[in-house]
């Protein structure tokens, strides 16, 4: 019978033995321990050459892999991501490559493998994650057709201020317009940075946003001041639906890259976390490839936008068919002999009410649907 795999090396030692001994012929070695001649000639000249050592198995592995990743390049990729820690392989190999074209990379599979065997890759816990409940992105063509704006959730830094980064993006290009630490999310620390950021890049058409303050509130139309601020400056402010993230999903994921990158764990004071953040700006805008973008940065795609910020907001305009009412110091209109409350946010301002049907008027500021006043109890409902 063939080698038995666990006892090879008794069998192969007890057949040495025989054939030294003189009273066997290699015909007859073949036929008691049922292999070939060459194999016994094989084993003979082994023995010889290094003793019984010579009767051990040797690795059949090649000595040369012409395949093999040069140690070198292993080298240039473990520096590249120490110097990027937040990238993975997608991004490592598209970076590379942009500053090197006669780099010969290998599969970003590959590259995987050669940053886990070096110990510079945490792998994730799986989650489950619900499908997302609509797609609100597929209207993003061009640059400036629809920014996003939020406050990342907030955290301490090191002498225990209160951290709210507020942050602004292109949902096209993925340029990260606007990263401040901010003390308070309230109107009158946003509402600056805002109009820096407009001054700076000019007007997007819309602006989307989840439902907390200071951009959304309960009241009608789900006006604040700065949502005020926005129709008047020509911009629709767009809302997520409560408990959707997901349908702001390209900013809640840059989110996720700005936390991992600056805030873990936060910086010792609320400039220098304003110093991360700056830095993470120019990482992310200027060199960061996206996959997204065709492993492109960002900034390779924006431009600013071509509508400037107005050097003095215009008065609201309607249609002659719509009825105009001034929205009083007490957020009243007036209308057929009832006062009628819409919003303390819309004082001094004008609206516009125009005839759906025999008692339903729909109101209107600027482009923005408040609701529609039914004439039949005087109250405001939604449309």
């Amino acid at each position: 019978m063939p080698w038995k795999e666990l006892c090879a090396m008794d069998q192969r030692t007890q057949m040495i033995g025989d054939w030294s001994k003189g009273e066997y012929s290699i015909t007859e070695l073949g036929q008691i321990y049922c292999v070939s001649r060459k194999t016994i000639y094989k084993w003979i000249e082994r023995y010889e050459e290094k003793g019984p050592a010579g009767l051990e198995e040797s690795s059949r592995a090649p000595l040369r892999h012409p395949n093999a990743i040069p140690w070198d390049l292993v080298d240039e990729l473990i520096s590249e991501k120490k110097k990027h820690q937040k990238w993975g392989p997608k991004k490592i190999v598209a970076w590379l490559g942009q500053q090197d074209s006669s780099f010969r990379l290998p599969a970003v599979s590959t590259v995987g493998e050669i940053l886990r065997r070096a110990g510079l890759v945490q792998r994730r816990k799986k989650r489950l994650r619900t499908p997302p409940y609509t797609e609100p992105f597929l209207d993003c063509n061009n640059p400036n057709e629809v920014w996003s704006c939020d406050y990342k959730g907030h955290f301490k830094t090191g002498d225990s201020m209160s951290c709210f980064p507020l942050t602004i993006t292109d949902n096209n290009s993925r340029y990260l317009l606007q990263c401040r630490a901010l003390s308070r999310p309230t109107y009158e620390k946003t509402q600056p940075w805002l109009e820096w950021t407009f001054r700076e890049y000019g007007l997007p058409l819309a602006m989307r946003s989840d439902n907390g303050v200071p951009f959304a509130s309960v009241g009608l139309g789900g006006l604040t001041r700065l949502s005020v601020w926005f129709i008047k400056l020509g911009i629709r402010p767009e809302r997520i639906e409560p408990g959707h993230p997901e349908q702001n999903g390209r900013h809640e994921r840059m989110h996720r890259s700005l936390k991992e990158a600056t805030a873990r764990p936060p910086k010792g004071s609320l400039q220098a976390q304003q110093d991360a953040f700056d830095e993470f700006v120019n990482e992310y805008n200027f060199q960061r490839p996206h996959e997204a973008l065709g492993q492109r940065a960002p900034a390779s795609i924006y431009r600013p936008s071509v509508r400037a910020f107005p050097a003095k907001l215009l008065k609201m305009e309607y249609d002659d068919n719509q009825k105009v009412r001034h929205v009083h110091t007490n957020g009243e209109i007036k209308w057929k002999g009832h006062h009628i409350f819409l919003s303390e946010t819309l004082i001094g301002e004008s609206v516009a009410l125009r005839q759906i049907d025999d008692r339903l008027w729909e109101i209107r500021f600027s482009f923005h649907k408040l609701g529609a006043l039914n004439e039949a109890t005087w109250k405001i409902e939604k449309v």
